[in-house]
């Protein structure tokens, strides 16, 4: 009796708080809100935060994200006492997890636009989103421990931070989207500079169990000097500019990385089969296009048996184009007549690949390229020029290129991209074939068909070639 006579006694208290600052001027309201800040450049050292990758960790996360949802009226509670969406199936979505001494206390996923699109694009218009450069990615799927709710953001500016410098370094995105309860959307204006989508508050966010919802958005590239010129000159534990700009968290655990992948898938054939058909009939649910598109992805056997089997009527289908787990932005050079040009490789095969390049390329040209597929994988190719992808970006126009011939690096790559399931498969040593691939097809510039979306902007993935 007590602790409900507690809990009311909060809600009204914090209907009270919320009513007076309704009163006040925007201005004053955003003040007010920025002086609240505290974040700490230097948390407890038992603070760690990582990419989920475990059955544990995803298992916490999930069970984390159901309790805080079904306690907001978001969800009603689900009988496996997790909330999995369809969206952590897919290679293009991260989870984060901050713990504590070894325990899950936050989660935050971040869904970048991939074959099932976004959550809020239900209900939210993204068209002027997409109209500029740059990928975008959902914040979603947020949950505090409600031991660490009233620790002045003890968890949660670690976890925004880890999720700001994991988008900017590591993810290739530039524009994030949220959707957010009303009574919440002024803390992200307010502190992270977030303006809303076009369009009046969803009063039915069916993603949210039909909460009313406003979506925002934030572009990366112009958030740092909008943090420096309001933060710049506060205290350390209230400059969200130099946490989030400048300081470097040693208790972020950022990926590993042998290739210039942007992404870092982790489900395995044995975690889709746990968290999607065991724990949730989350593949059950799913309509036969996105069953198809789940297929396309996840292209080897080991995966057939736990994916979603076809529907009788669906035999016939439009085939659709094969979309691959890991994505790259690889820079490489392109020597021509004695020319050096720039490119950025985004598509890799036995046989070719996919390139951005700002210079106009005649075709059917042969050169040199040397491609940097990661740090210290270095491959040089001869090439000929094949197609023109009829379209263009900041990054320049899209050029099909085909190998003349392909080196060891090269080989390596392309067989731990087509072989790995997850990010830490790309990792260890694979074997490759010796065989000449000059012969091979290079890989048609992405072009997705009717039954599929468009690839991403800036990001290819791995083509099907033989």
């Amino acid at each position: 009796m007590a602790r409900i006579q507690r809990s009311s006694f909060r809600k009204q208290w914090h209907q009270a708080v919320r009513r007076a600052l309704n009163v006040m001027p925007v201005r004053w309201r955003f003040a007010l809100y920025r002086r609240m800040i505290d974040c700490d450049p230097a948390p407890p050292g038992h603070l760690q935060l990582k990419i989920a990758d475990t059955r544990e960790e995803l298992t916490a996360c999930f069970q984390l994200l159901h309790d805080a949802y079904v306690a907001s009226g978001f969800m009603k509670p689900h009988p496996s006492g997790l909330r999995v969406t369809p969206y952590h199936a897919l290679p293009t979505t991260t989870t984060l997890c901050a713990k504590i001494d070894g325990r899950v206390v936050g989660t935050m996923s971040m869904i970048r636009e991939g074959v099932f699109g976004f959550p809020l694009q239900a209900a939210f218009d993204l068209n002027e989103v997409r109209a500029k450069e740059g990928q975008i990615a959902e914040i979603s799927a947020l949950a505090v421990h409600p031991d660490y709710r009233k620790t002045g953001g003890a968890i949660l500016f670690p976890l925004m931070k880890f999720m700001y410098e994991y988008c900017t370094r590591y993810f290739d995105v530039r524009h994030l989207v949220i959707a957010v309860n009303p009574d919440k959307i002024e803390l992200y204006e307010s502190l992270l500079f977030f303006q809303r989508l076009r369009g009046n508050v969803v009063d039915k966010y069916d993603f949210a169990n039909g909460a009313p919802a406003v979506g925002a958005t934030l572009d990366l590239a112009q958030a740092p000097a909008l943090f420096e010129r309001v933060y710049g000159s506060r205290s350390a534990r209230k400059n969200l500019f130099k946490y989030f700009v400048q300081t470097r968290l040693p208790h972020i655990q950022l990926p590993q990385r042998r290739y210039h992948t942007t992404n870092d898938p982790v489900m395995t054939p044995e975690l889709l089969d746990h968290f999607f058909n065991r724990m949730t009939q989350g593949f059950a649910e799913l309509d036969e296009r996105k069953r198809l598109l789940l297929r396309s992805i996840y292209g080897l056997p080991d995966y057939d048996p736990v994916l979603p089997g076809r529907q009788p009527q669906a035999i016939g289908h439009h085939p659709l184009r094969r979309h691959q787990r890991y994505s790259l932005r690889c820079p490489a050079q392109l020597v021509l007549g004695g020319v050096a040009l720039p490119l950025t490789v985004i598509e890799v095969s036995a046989g070719g690949f996919q390139a951005e390049c700002k210079v106009p390329l005649p075709l059917d040209a042969q050169g040199t390229a040397v491609v940097e597929l990661g740090d210290q994988e270095r491959s040089t190719l001869q090439v000929r020029i094949m197609r023109n992808g009829g379209r263009s970006s900041v990054y320049g126009g899209f050029y099909g290129f085909k190998l003349l011939g392909a080196d060891e690096p090269w080989r390596r790559c392309v067989a731990a991209l087509e072989q790995g399931q997850t990010a830490a498969d790309l990792m260890r040593p694979v074997a490759v074939a010796v065989a000449d691939v000059a012969a091979a097809p290079a890989p048609a510039p992405a072009a997705s068909p009717a039954s599929a979306p468009a690839t991403p902007r800036g990001v290819g993935p791995l083509a099907a070639v033989g």
